[in-house]
């Protein structure tokens, strides 16, 4: 999302400016809900607000060139061959942020770390972090952006702050989709997609997603039919970058399944095949080679596809 903020960002952001302002907020901070709705955006926001950049151009230009000598972030750095990015944050970026945090401001009199995705940090990193967190000094923010905060110890949630970012209300999503320049068809049908997600919905409307679902729809019913080989589905999904985003719209779409059941035995399995399909979307993270993961999956459908075409509604 660019540009003027959402309707979402905005009361976050104003609630946020108030506490700070009022003295009501720590040093430390958890920006935390579903991802893309704009959390990274309201803490750079935030962080501008904190470090005086609206009313001196020289270091609001600095903040846009990512040069500010008073702001840090880390995210995913290249591995040591360059490959790739790491899947984790690691113990030494955190040493150098604290660092950073540390020393003495060259404008104003305050400082901001960010740590984005901080659902991300490993163990290691996260002992590191909390002697930062238990170390507080006067002027200086630290700042974790988690979609899934959960996965942090709550010995470093205890010790922060959160400002809970929330799914809008259906109609201000659907307008917010519109004034992207979406139809309101096509962000009506999204919007539903996505649950009620309009970062996701946009997202979708913008790479494709939504051909992308309908395409995995047509594979599942293909392959509950038996028209598809699993090993060729498996192969399709896997075979490129979309390999996790194919599994989340699988899943999604099961559980839209089960939710319209009246069988509450086809429900279970249902819900026991999203919770699968969300597993192995995490595998795809790993060393695991992702089309046998798939293939698991896929034969798991098609054989649950199978006791119902014959009556028996079992496996």
């Amino acid at each position: 999302m660019t540009g003027d903020f959402a309707p979402w960002q905005q009361r976050v952001y104003d609630r946020a400016v108030e506490a700070l302002d009022s003295g009501r907020m720590g040093h430390a901070l958890l920006l935390c809900g579903p991802a893309l709705l704009g959390k990274r955006a309201v803490a750079e926001r935030l962080a501008q607000h904190v470090l005086g950049c609206g009313q001196d151009p020289r270091t609001q230009r600095l903040f846009a060139a990512g040069t500010h000598p008073d702001y840090s972030a880390i995210g995913f750095i290249p591995t040591k061959d360059g490959s790739r990015l790491r899947s984790e944050i690691v113990i030494e970026q955190i040493r150098e942020l604290s660092a950073k945090l540390n020393l003495t401001p060259q404008y104003g009199a305050s400082r901001v770390a960010l740590i984005d995705p901080a659902d991300a940090i490993n163990h290691a990193a996260c002992n590191a972090l909390l002697k930062t967190l238990e170390e507080p000094h006067p002027g200086r923010y630290l700042w974790l952006v988690a979609a899934n905060p959960m996965r942090l110890p709550a010995t470093i949630r205890s010790r922060c702050q959160r400002l809970e970012f929330r799914l809008p209300p259906h109609d201000e999503a659907l307008a917010w989709l519109q004034a992207q320049g979406h139809s309101a068809d096509a962000a009506g049908e999204a919007l539903d997609a996505a649950r009620g997600h309009p970062g996701l919905a946009d997202a979708w409307l913008r790479d494709g997603g939504m051909e992308l679902r309908r395409a995995v729809v047509a594979d599942l019913g293909a392959i509950a039919r038996g028209e598809l080989a699993v090993p060729e589905a498996a192969r399709r999904w896997t075979g490129d970058d979309a390999a996790a985003q194919r599994l989340r719209h699988a899943a999604d779409l099961a559980a839209a399944q089960a939710s319209g059941l009246t069988d509450p035995m086809r429900s279970r399995r249902l819900v026991a095949w999203f919770d699968a399909a969300n597993r192995t979307r995490d595998l795809l993270r790993t060393t695991v080679r992702a089309d046998l993961a798939v293939i698991e999956l896929l034969l798991a459908w098609r054989a649950d596809a199978g006791g119902r075409r014959d009556g028996r509604g079992r496996r």
